[in-house]
């Protein structure tokens, strides 16, 4: 019979199982059995039990777990006065956190602690609350070496090229028969690609992001968490910028392993720190890809050149190219004034650091260069190509590229078009569940029905286009059309001018120094 000076107790029993634990089949400390033997002791000791407290799959380590929160509220309440585990490890691994409790928290609230297979009795003056320090200790040693264990099966398992994470990466679905190997996810992949298309077409990270939200494109986000959002308007989330450039950065699309980006402090604390890129660990080539690498290094060129520029209301065509010829610093284009309709540029380092006079304004008026270097690359084009050569090349090529290039739009437009009907299909389950009003599913509908019949008629379009046979007459005028218009440089598309253009670099002294790389032409 246990004795103290309270007769009355109201007996908290708290059973913890940390996923360590249950991995290594230790059926002693399965929740069945802890359960069962506090139970059985309290029986026989005649105690009443308040509540049972237990947290299955947390690790000793960290104290913040939801029962053994639930647990201290009853102390502060009054409600538990006797706190009894199986042992000492259960309430805590962590040496310090559980000296603290039975030091300090459980006297303060005057809470009696009993751990059964250690014989510690808080309230009872007996050796083995004496040495109950120094089995925290053990305890805490206990789970910094199966931390330890468990890195280094990780690591092992990582360097071997097989995935490890508890969370795929967009585009990809865990092999049903292999968990350690990664598969394409169709749906998700047509968006990365669509992606890829996107940025080598010349568009910044904003606008990407900003017409991926405006079409509702599910976000990756949207996957993870589309178990528990039931209604139509939140499984599309809002794309951002920096989601765009971690898609079109991730070297996992060209079929490598890119594992331990990111890793905890250490194994008390639950914070993640992003490792130095150094420190990556990358196996090539253990997964199918998404993007050809071909692709993927090309718009590693290009981000540099889309990177800094400012999202604005007018976007100008040599945004991100411009340079400080003297201080090397980017260029950037103010807002065009109301008063004259000009815009004018300013060296970016001079901006920041105005006062200390480190640089000038290099202030140009924004139309007048971009003229300028127009007029330049244009002549730079007529004496470096030979107008000749790229009509014959053109004449070869051009019906094969028109139906490559019409092919990868159908194929795009199909996964578009499978996408609004299957949201078609959600909204009007919703509806039936009630989940939306009638006139909320008439509104989507009406929506996804106008984008389907416009996405339908260009599929329409392009069908036909590729069932066409194109002839000669038709093939000249189009490559005599698409070589002059190059040659002119009449309203050059983006696209063009950041493959052709390297970097601008522009002097105090106006001079500029256009820096071109034609072999991105070929």
């Amino acid at each position: 019979m246990l004795e103290g000076k309270i007769t009355i107790y109201n007996v908290g029993i708290y059973i913890r199982l940390s996923r360590e634990d249950d991995d290594k089949v230790y059926e002693s400390e399965s929740i069945t059995n802890q359960k069962s033997l506090l139970l059985q002791y309290v029986k026989e000791n005649n105690l009443r039990v308040y509540d049972i407290y237990i947290d299955d799959g947390y690790s000793g380590t960290n104290f913040d777990r939801p029962d053994f929160n639930r647990l201290l509220n009853d102390i502060e309440l009054g409600r538990v006065n006797m706190v009894i585990t199986k042992d000492m490890s259960r309430l805590g691994r962590d040496y310090i956190g559980t000296g603290n409790l039975i030091e300090k928290y459980f006297p303060e609230h005057n809470v009696r602690y009993i751990a059964v297979t250690d014989n510690i009795d808080t309230f009872l003056d007996n050796s083995n609350n004496d040495i109950a320090p120094f089995k925290a200790i053990m305890n805490d040693m206990y789970a910094k070496d199966i931390s330890k264990k468990i890195k280094s099966s990780l690591r092992a398992k990582q360097k071997e090229g097989k995935f490890v994470g508890g969370r795929t990466p967009f585009g990809y679905d865990q092999d049903p028969n292999d968990k350690n190997h990664l598969v394409i996810n169709e749906e998700q992949a047509s968006v990365i690609k669509r992606i890829f298309d996107m940025c080598l077409s010349g568009l910044s990270f904003f606008k990407i992001a900003k017409q991926l939200t405006s079409e509702s494109v599910k976000t990756p986000a949207g996957y993870y968490s589309f178990e528990w959002k039931s209604h139509y308007n939140l499984k599309y989330g809002q794309w951002h910028s920096k989601t765009i450039r971690d898609i079109l950065t991730n070297r996992m699309y060209i079929g490598d392993m890119v594992q331990n980006r990111r890793s905890k402090v250490n194994y008390k604390v639950k914070k993640v720190i992003k490792n130095n890129p150094k420190d990556y660990i990358i196996v090539e080539n253990t997964h199918e890809p998404i993007i050809d690498k071909e692709k993927f290094y090309e718009v590693q060129k290009i981000i540099p050149k889309n990177v800094g520029r400012m999202e604005k209301k007018e976007n100008h065509l040599l945004d991100g190219l411009l340079y400080c010829g003297n201080c090397g610093h980017r260029i950037s284009v103010q807002a065009r004034r109301k008063k004259d309709n000009r815009c004018y540029t300013i060296c970016n380092y001079y901006r920041t650091y105005m006062k200390q006079k480190l640089c000038t304004t290099h202030s140009n008026n924004y139309d007048e260069l971009e003229k300028v270097i127009l007029s330049s690359l244009t002549n730079m084009c007529l004496s470096y190509i030979n107008k000749d050569k790229v009509k014959n090349d053109v004449l070869n090529n051009i019906t094969e590229d028109t139906k490559l290039n019409d092919k990868k739009e159908l194929e795009t437009l199909t996964n578009d078009i499978k996408q609004i009907n299957d949201n078609l299909d959600i909204i009007y389950i919703d509806k039936l569940n009630n989940k939306i009003t009638e006139e909320q599913f008439e509104r989507v509908k009406a929506k996804l029905g106008n984008e389907l019949d416009i996405k339908q008629e260009r599929y329409n379009e392009l069908t036909n286009n590729i069932n066409d046979n194109i002839n000669e007459e038709t093939k000249n005028k189009m490559i005599s059309e698409y070589i002059n218009k190059f040659l002119s440089m009449k309203e050059p598309s983006r696209e063009l001018i950041i493959n052709l253009i390297d970097k601008i670099e522009v002097f105090d002294d106006k001079t500029i120094n256009i820096k071109v790389n034609f072999n991105n032409l070929n």
